[in-house]
């Protein structure tokens, strides 16, 4: 036994052979011609007699022994050759076999190649990159490319067959669309050029040249609807075709041909087709042909805004003739009701078929903007519109329905450039509403002012709110003055009081009528009772702003509670103590304003089943020389008869000019206190920088005019608020 400790390390040596190994020097071509016999067994079919295991061994010795360019130069020469004789069997090939048999030879090809790989791997591993060859399976493909797709017999046959085939395909027959993904796919194996050159090009040509004379021949034969039909069916193939048998990145190549030659060359006459163009499709509100037609459209260059300007300028056109056409202003209400229904009409339009897209929807705001503003009196209208629905168009109707409307109008109001002007007419309407308990709703009321409120600003509502806040103040003083004054009234006429704020209401300058004694003496208890609990303040009573309720006997006893205004209720009360009374006379007893007399003796004498009075001689006008009468002849089969004054439901003529003058004056501050603004915070600024910057400013409540602009900064510079540059005389400068 050995003594302890770890073993002993021997020391290996590896010598060099003492002699040299020489190889038979027939080897190698005795070698090659086993693998060469082996390669025509592959092509032959033969190779299950074949043991894979010795030809891999043969190979890795001849690349071992330094044979690899005589294994690789022998591999390319034998498959040539094959491929050659592969070529005259796939060219005498006949008819519709030509294809099956070039399909059969190239999967024949692919199997040899891949058996030939495995047994030449050594090779394919070493020797190929250090030589810097072409690796066997490319090869391969580069030899079927050269000797047989480029072969003088098959290149062009072969072209020509695909493009036949397709060109069927297009007219309605059936094709063998594997045998076509079978061939397509082998020119992309042989490399995306193959396929691109040998194929590609020429097919998006023949393409492009087919849909240049079928669009011809459709667009000479159909409406525009028909024609974008077929034009999609024709996308939606060319897609569909793609994806069962062509390369996926001829799919954006063969669709743009189709959108040209389709689409783009004969967009224009498509939108402008007569009786069938996109305003037809407008008009008639064909959705399917309208989102067809966007969609087939988006697809091309400058297609979308072909449709946008095309939309844009019948918009503008048909609204233009909407606002100004004489027939329809004479209903306010059906002329704001017709501007609604349009908007909803093409709001449904961009929604359903042109998917919401948001330059459409700008479009059609910009053109609705452009011709409401065309009409001045736009901002009145949309008022009236909104008070014949606070009134009584919206009795009956939800919450819900409430807010739709409102919504609406507030659209229409957005567009609105003189939106000062909507809030003087909203401002009179209101207080009408109001102060005659006509309002349908105080919700619906609010919520108005608080979409106005949050449109336009705290400052564009101050005083609507205001309004309300008189209505419920005189609610609370009129019962207060009930409950003190109630045995001092005794059973004399009741009075129902609204105490107006100056400022937040429409309220004009107007004289008071001589009210009859018993209505006097209680207003005068009144004022005394409200002086007494208001230190400093002044009542002015607004006589042509009030109502009356008053009790009438006629002719055999008939008795009727007439609602009246307060001027009407002056002049019947006249009539207690005599039957007969001329125009002066009535004039000189009420002191009621001519105009505003003459359209209260019409309502009381003119109207049929309203004549409490009756009228010599009888005509529809009123004049100086009329004489009145009780009408005791009167008969109505309602208790209670409501007289209303005969007035325009729209301004007259002066009345606008009127309104417009104070409009006019009520922008000259806010104009001013823009400049102001601005000059302090930019200190010197030249004029039509100031111009702009108060246009900007003050745009959304109205569009100030460059000249009234410059009016107020000479009045500025005259009251020392600003300066001219000494220098530059176009330049003013803020004095602090």
């Amino acid at each position: 036994m050995s003594g302890g400790g770890p073993p002993r390390k021997r020391n290996f040596k590896i010598e060099l052979f003492k002699h040299r190994v020489e190889l038979d020097p027939k080897y190698a071509e005795r070698t090659w011609k086993v693998l060469e016999h082996a390669i025509h067994e592959i092509y032959n079919h033969n190779a299950s007699g074949l043991s894979f295991e010795e030809l891999y061994r043969s190979a890795y010795n001849m690349v071992l022994h330094k044979y690899g360019e005589k294994l690789y130069d022998g591999l390319e020469s034998t498959m040539t050759w094959r491929l050659k004789e592969i070529s005259k069997s796939i060219e005498a090939a006949q008819g519709g076999l030509f294809l099956e048999e070039l399909n059969t030879k190239w999967m024949d090809h692919n199997k040899a190649l891949q058996m030939i790989r495995d047994i030449l791997m050594y090779m394919d591993r070493t020797y190929v990159p250090q030589s810097r060859r072409t690796p066997v399976h490319e090869l391969g493909l580069n030899l079927w490319r050269d000797h047989i797709i480029h072969s003088p017999m098959i290149h062009s046959r072969l072209l020509d067959t695909l493009l036949d085939l397709i060109h069927r395909e297009r007219m309605g027959e059936m094709i063998n669309r594997g045998l076509m993904r079978s061939i397509t796919k082998m020119l992309m194996d042989l490399g995306a050029a193959v396929y691109q050159d040998d194929f590609e090009k020429p097919f998006l040509e023949v393409t492009a040249s087919f849909y240049s004379g079928e669009s011809q021949e459709f667009i000479e034969c159909c409406d525009c609807g028909n024609y974008l039909k077929k034009s999609e069916r024709r996308l939606n193939e060319e897609m569909e075709r793609v994806s069962h048998y062509l390369d996926a990145g001829t799919e954006a190549k063969i669709t743009s041909v189709v959108e040209k030659e389709m689409i783009a060359n004969h967009m224009h006459r498509l939108v402008h087709m007569e009786n069938s163009g996109l305003v037809n499709m407008l008009v008639d509100d064909k959705y399917d042909d309208l989102a067809r037609m966007y969609n087939l459209f988006r697809r091309v260059s400058d297609g979308l805004s072909t449709i946008r300007d095309v939309m844009t300028s019948y918009l503008r056109e048909t609204g233009k003739q909407l606002v100004t056409d004489p027939e329809r202003l004479k209903d306010p209400v059906e002329f704001v009701q017709r501007l609604l229904n349009e908007k909803d009409k093409h709001d449904k339009i961009i929604n359903v078929a042109f998917g919401n897209d948001k330059t459409f929807q700008n479009a059609l705001n910009s053109s609705f903007e452009y011709f409401i503003n065309l009409n001045n009196r736009s901002p009145e209208f949309i008022s009236l519109y909104v008070d014949d629905k606070l009134r009584k168009g919206l009795k009956g109707a939800t919450e819900e329905d409430v807010e739709v409307i409102l919504d609406k109008v507030m659209m229409l109001f957005r567009y609105l450039q003189e939106k000062d002007v909507f809030e003087k007419y909203y401002k009179q309407h209101l207080a009408k509403r109001l102060l005659s308990g006509k309002t349908v709703s105080d919700d619906a009321e609010r919520s108005m002012i608080v979409k106005l409120k949050t449109e336009c600003g705290y400052q564009f509502t101050s005083k609507l709110e205001g309004m309300f806040t008189d209505m419920k103040t005189s609610q609370d003083t009129m019962i207060d003055f009930y409950a003190k004054k109630s045995e001092e009234l005794g059973d004399g006429p009741t009075l129902d009081v609204h105490i107006l704020t100056t400022g937040s209401w429409p309220t004009q300058p107007c004289p008071p009528c001589n009210l009859p004694t018993e209505i006097l003496t209680i207003c005068d208890k009144f004022r005394t009772y409200y002086l007494g609990t208001h230190n400093g303040r002044r009542l002015t009573w607004q006589t042509n702003m009030g109502t009356a309720d008053i009790k009438a006997t006629f002719g055999k006893g008939q008795k009727h509670e007439l609602n009246v205004s307060t001027y009407q209720m002056c002049v019947l009360m006249l009539f207690n103590s005599t039957d007969g009374l001329t125009y002066k006379d009535i004039e000189q007893d009420t002191a009621i304003p001519a105009s505003d007399l003459k359209r209260c003796l019409q309502s009381l004498a003119c109207v049929k089943g309203k004549n409490v009075l009756r009228k010599e001689p009888m005509s529809k006008d009123i004049s100086e020389d009329d004489t009145f009468y009780f009408n005791d002849k009167f008969t109505s089969k309602l208790v209670k008869v409501k007289i209303g004054t005969v007035v325009a439901q729209k301004e007259s003529e002066p009345e606008k000019q009127e309104t417009r003058q104070r409009v006019e004056e009520d922008r000259k501050p806010q104009i001013e206190a823009a400049i102001v603004r601005i000059m302090k915070s930019r200190r010197v600024l030249d004029h039509n920088s100031i111009v702009a910057e108060v246009t900007k400013q003050l745009q959304a409540r109205f569009m100030p005019n460059p000249v009234v602009i410059k009016k107020r900064i000479e009045s500025l510079i005259e009251r020392e608020f600003l300066e001219r540059d000494k220098a530059d005389r176009k330049l003013y400068r803020y004095l602090a």
